[in-house]
């Protein structure tokens, strides 16, 4: 007997469904004490959607970066070489060459000049 009253309270009733699908349910006062929390709860499911795509897009804004700033290294490591190797005294020399520049390539090293100061009187 009591077998039989557990199955009859686990059932949904026609009375619930009715209740349900016609929005009554909505009505009555055990729901309407919860809606602030179900607001509350909406709001944070609302909330953590919103920062999950926030922090996806801000992951591919830094991958891309990060990719960017490779090529960006990549190509600065480039450049310097070329730089070295332009710079070198031979490079230089034939460059000068080339052009029919009037450069003498100094046979002496350079020399420090030492500027004594005036005493003011």
């Amino acid at each position: 007997m009591t077998e039989k009253k557990e199955n009859k309270s686990k059932r949904i009733s026609k009375e619930d469904l009715k209740s349900v699908l016609g929005g009554t349910i909505l009505a009555s006062e055990k729901v309407t004490k919860q809606l602030p929390f179900v607001f509350f709860v909406a709001f944070m499911f609302i909330g953590l959607i919103t920062n999950r795509y926030w922090t996806e897009k801000t992951i591919r804004k830094i991958d891309m970066v990060k990719d960017s700033l490779k090529e960006y290294k990549a190509e600065s490591v480039i450049h310097e070489t070329q730089l070295m190797y332009i710079n070198r005294p031979s490079e230089v020399t034939k460059k000068v060459i080339e052009r029919e520049i009037d450069l003498i390539e100094p046979t002496e090293p350079a020399k420090k000049i030492i500027v004594k100061k005036l005493e003011k009187k």
